[in-house]
C-alpha cells in the first residue's frame, strides 16, 4: 500500500473508472446478446423486436466510444458484425 497522497488518489480514481467502464461493457454485452437471441426467433412479426433491439446495441456501443471505454475501431467492429449476423439470419429465411 502506498503512503504517498497522490498514488492513493490515484488508485482510488483507477477503481471508481475501473467499475464505471465495467457497467458500459456489461450493459453492451448483455443487449448483445438479446439481440442476437431475438434474432434466431426472427420472422415477419417480431422483425421490430430485433431492429429496436439492434438500435439500442448501437446506442451503447457509441456512448461507450464517445466516453472513451471502447475504441472506436473495436465499436466499428462489433457493429459491422451485429449487421452482418443480421444479414446471415435474413439469408437463411429466404
Amino acid at each position: 500500500m502506498s503512503k504517498n497522497l497522490s498514488a492513493i488518489k490515484k488508485n482510488k480514481i483507477a477503481s471508481r473508472n475501473r467499475l464505471r467502464n465495467k457497467i458500459y461493457k456489461s450493459s453492451i454485452k448483455t443487449w448483445t446478446k438479446k439481440y442476437l437471441l431475438s434474432l434466431d426467433v426472427i420472422n415477419e412479426s417480431n422483425i421490430d423486436s430485433s431492429m429496436n433491439n439492434l438500435s439500442i446495441v448501437y446506442q451503447k456501443i457509441d456512448k461507450a466510444v464517445k466516453r472513451g471505454i471502447l475504441h472506436k475501431n473495436k465499436g466499428a467492429r462489433k457493429k459491422s458484425a451485429l449487421v452482418k449476423a443480421m444479414k446471415a439470419k435474413l439469408m437463411l429465411n429466404k
